[in-house]
C-alpha cells in the first residue's frame, strides 16, 4: 500500500508545498525534486527501492515503470497533480485541490469483473472493389478475408481470400460472435480454365465472422458503431481512415477481455408485469441495443453493452447499476475529494466531470498552454459520463461542492445529461449545475474561472445507501426548509399517483401489479393506500387500471409522509344481508344490483338477484338449498365399517 509521496515541481514550474500536502494526506512526503525524470533519475530509482511509493507525475510513468523492473522493486502508484493542479494561474492556492486529487488516488479501486471474447481472426470487408481488394491483399496474411462486393465484374484471381456477391440483410453479434443474413448470394467457383464464375444466386445464406471492416461509406450497420467491438467502418475517399482501419483490424485476433460494465437485479426491475409494459427508459435509451426484455425485467448482453452508463442514470430502481468500477465509489469519491479538500484549507470547491480521454486532453492542453484550471475546481475523471445522473450531481452539492460543471465529448449522447441536469436542478432548486460543450482547452479554462458561490449546505452529508436513497438524503441536505412537494419534470422517477376517486372501484389491480409496493390494500376493508417513497412512476397502475382512473404526479416529497402509507380512496363495504358479514365495495355492489338483479337471466328471480348481496359463504349456503341446485345428489351412501366387513365373511 502506498504511505510515501515522492515529489518534484517539474524544473520549477509548479509551487509544492510538501509540508502542507503530507499533513492533508497523512503521507510522508519526499523532499521536492525538479528533474525526477532525468537528471535525478538515480533518486527517483532509491525513493522507488523504499517501496510503497506515490509518484507525483503521470506523464513519465513510462519511464518510472522501466525503472523499478530494471531495480526489482515494487512497482509505485502514480497521481498527476501538475496539469491538473499545479499548472494553473492560480498555483500559489492549489494546495488543497492537490490534497484532495492525492486522497481521491489513495482510494481502494476494486478490480474489474472481466469475461473472455475470442476472435480467430474471420473478417468480413464490405464496399466498393476499389477499396476492399487493397484492404484484402494487406490482411490476407493475418486474417481469414471474405469479400461481400453488391456485384463483380472481373474476379480477381487472388486465392489468399475469398470473394462473394450478394446483399447483407442483417447482421447481428459483436467482435468474435458476429451473425449475418446474405440474400442473393453467389459464391466464386475456381474451376475451369478463364475468369473464374459465380455460382447462382440463392437467398437466405447465413455466415458468421468475427470482424467486419465496412468500407461502404454511408449508414453504418449497428446503432452507436464506434461502440460495437470488432466493428470498424471508415470512409472509402478518405485514404488514411480506411489505413487506420485496416490496422486495427489486424490487430483483432485472439483473445480480448472485457467488463462486465453492469450489475443487474432482476427482482428490482419495474420493466412488466402480466405482460403488460411499464418503465422501458434502458431499452429506449441504449444506444448499442444491449438491453432487451426477457419476461418481467430486462437482460443485458455484456458482449455487445458499450459501458455508456446511460441506463443506470435512467433506472428508477436500482436494478441496473455500473459495476466498472461499482456505483457506490463514485459517491465515495465526491465526499473524499470535498472533504480532503476542506481539510487543507479550502473553502469552496469546485467540480469539473469529466472522460480520460477526450477530458483529459483538454484539462492537459489548458494547463501546457494555457491557464490551466482555477485552484477550486476539482477535476473528476469518470468511466462513464452519461451515468453521472442526477443522484451523483446531488451527492456532489450536498458533500459540499458549490458548482459543478460537467464537460462533454463528441461521442457524448446528451440526452440523458440534459434529462438528468434537469432533474437535479428542479430537485436543488438552484442553477448550479452546467453542461459544457467544448472543444478548445482556452474555452474550458475560460468558462471555469470566476467567483464561486458558497456552498449550499453547512454540514456535508455522509453518502450512503442506493441511488435513491442518496438522492433523498441530499434533497433534505440542499432544501431543509422546504414542506411542501417540489415539482419535477416529466418521467422523473419520483412522484405520486392521483386516483380520480369518482371512476375507481377499487378492483386493486393496480395493487397487483405494482412492482414496488407503493400501492397496497387493506384486508379487513375497501382502501386503496399509497406510499409515495417506493413510487418508480413506472407507469403499471395506469395502464392496468380498467377504469383509467390513476395519473402520475412527478414530484419529490422531502417529508416524512412520503414514508407512511396513506389512503388515497376508500369506500364502505357492503354487508352480506344473511350474515352481515362486510364484503366487496357497497357502491360497487349497487351498480350490479343495478345492471344485473331482474335483467339479466341469471338473475331474473328475487332469490337469485339476492346471491348478489350475499358473501361467498352465504351464496353457496343459499344456493346449495334452493330447489334443483347442482350441488345437492341423491343420499350418500352409509360408510362401510370393520363389522360390516366381518359380518359378511361370517354370512359366508
Amino acid at each position: 500500500m502506498a504511505n510515501r509521496l515522492i515529489l518534484c515541481d517539474c524544473s520549477g514550474s509548479q509551487p509544492i508545498d510538501a509540508k502542507a500536502l503530507g499533513g492533508a494526506c497523512g503521507l510522508s512526503c519526499s523532499r521536492v525534486y525538479t528533474a525526477l525524470c532525468t537528471t535525478q533519475i538515480g533518486d527517483a530509482a532509491k525513493e522507488i527501492a523504499k517501496g510503497g511509493a506515490t509518484i507525483a507525475c503521470l506523464q513519465e510513468r513510462a519511464i518510472f515503470e522501466e525503472l523499478a523492473n530494471e531495480i526489482q522493486a515494487e512497482m509505485p502508484a502514480f497521481i498527476d497533480i501538475r496539469d491538473r493542479a499545479g499548472w494553473s494561474d492560480e498555483a500559489p492556492k492549489s494546495t488543497p485541490k492537490m490534497a484532495a486529487l492525492i486522497a481521491d488516488s489513495l482510494l481502494e479501486k476494486p478490480a474489474e469483473k472481466l469475461f473472455d471474447i475470442t476472435s480467430e481472426g474471420r473478417c468480413l470487408i464490405l464496399g466498393p472493389a476499389e477499396t476492399t481488394l487493397p484492404a484484402a491483399e494487406q490482411l490476407a496474411d493475418i486474417l481469414a478475408i471474405t469479400i461481400l462486393l453488391e456485384g463483380v465484374e472481373d474476379t480477381p484471381l487472388d486465392r489468399r481470400f475469398d470473394l462473394v456477391t450478394g446483399h447483407l440483410k442483417t447482421a447481428t453479434g459483436t467482435l468474435g460472435n458476429f451473425h449475418l443474413k446474405i440474400d442473393a448470394l453467389q459464391q466464386l467457383d475456381p474451376t475451369g480454365r478463364g475468369p473464374f464464375q459465380m455460382t447462382p444466386p440463392r437467398d437466405g445464406a447465413e455466415t458468421e465472422c468475427d470482424i467486419i471492416l465496412d468500407l461502404r461509406g454511408g449508414t453504418p450497420l449497428f446503432p452507436a458503431p464506434n461502440k460495437r467491438d470488432g466493428y470498424l467502418r471508415a470512409d472509402p475517399r478518405n485514404p488514411a481512415a480506411v489505413a487506420k482501419a485496416v490496422f486495427e483490424a489486424s490487430q483483432m485476433v485472439g483473445t480480448f477481455e472485457k467488463p462486465f460494465y453492469l450489475k443487474t437485479e432482476s427482482h428490482l426491475c419495474a420493466h412488466s408485469r402480466a405482460e403488460i409494459t411499464g418503465c422501458s427508459k434502458c431499452l429506449d435509451i441504449c444506444p448499442t441495443g444491449a438491453i432487451f426484455p426477457d419476461g418481467e425485467h430486462v437482460t443485458v448482453d455484456p458482449a455487445i453493452c458499450g459501458g455508456c452508463g446511460s441506463c443506470v442514470a435512467l433506472c428508477p430502481s436500482g436494478a441496473l447499476t455500473y459495476d466498472a468500477p461499482p456505483t457506490d465509489l463514485a459517491f465515495k469519491r465526491l465526499q473524499t475529494l470535498a472533504d480532503a479538500y476542506r481539510n487543507a484549507g479550502g473553502k469552496s470547491p469546485r467540480l469539473l466531470v469529466h472522460d480520460g480521454e477526450y477530458g483529459g486532453e483538454m484539462i492537459s492542453l489548458a494547463a501546457r498552454f494555457g491557464r490551466g484550471l482555477p485552484a477550486d475546481v476539482i477535476p473528476l475523471e469518470v468511466a462513464a459520463l452519461s451515468g453521472f445522473g442526477h443522484a451523483e450531481m446531488l451527492a456532489a452539492l450536498a458533500c459540499g461542492f458549490s458548482e459543478i460543471s460537467i464537460l462533454m465529448t463528441p461521442k457524448t449522447d446528451p440526452e440523458t445529461l440534459i434529462r438528468e441536469q434537469a432533474l437535479a436542478l428542479a430537485i436543488a432548486g438552484e442553477p448550479r449545475i452546467t453542461l459544457l460543450d467544448l472543444a478548445d482547452p482556452d474555452a474550458l479554462s475560460e468558462a471555469l474561472y470566476g467567483t464561486a458561490p458558497a456552498p449550499l449546505v453547512d454540514a456535508p452529508i455522509l453518502p450512503l445507501g442506493s441511488r435513491r436513497q442518496i438522492a433523498r438524503l441530499s434533497a433534505a441536505a440542499l432544501q431543509p426548509d422546504t414542506d411542501a412537494p417540489i415539482p419535477l419534470p416529466e418521467h422523473a422517477p419520483y412522484g405520486a399517483v392521483v386516483v380520480d376517486t369518482d371512476a375507481c372501484t377499487l378492483c386493486l389491480s393496480c395493487v397487483s401489479q405494482c412492482p414496488t409496493g407503493a400501492l397496497g390494500d387493506n384486508p379487513d376493508k375497501p382502501q386503496l393506500r399509497f406510499q409515495e417513497d417506493a413510487c418508480l412512476q413506472c407507469g403499471l397502475c395506469t395502464r392496468v387500471c380498467p377504469e383509467k382512473a390513476i395519473t402520475l404526479n412527478p414530484q419529490f416529497n422531502l417529508s416524512d409522509q412520503a414514508f407512511t402509507q396513506t389512503v388515497i380512496h376508500e369506500e364502505d363495504p357492503f354487508e352480506c344481508i344473511s350474515c352481515g358479514k362486510p364484503f366487496g365495495v357497497k357502491s360497487t355492489i349497487e351498480k350490479v344490483m343495478e345492471k344485473l338483479a331482474g335483467k339479466h337471466p341469471m338473475f331474473a328471480t328475487t332469490a337469485a338477484g339476492k346471491l348478489i348481496q350475499m358473501c361467498d359463504n352465504c351464496r353457496i349456503e343459499a344456493q346449495y338449498h334452493t330447489e334443483n341446485s347442482p350441488f345437492q345428489g341423491g343420499e350418500r351412501p352409509r360408510v362401510v365399517t370393520t363389522e360390516d366387513y366381518f359380518s359378511k365373511r361370517k354370512d359366508h
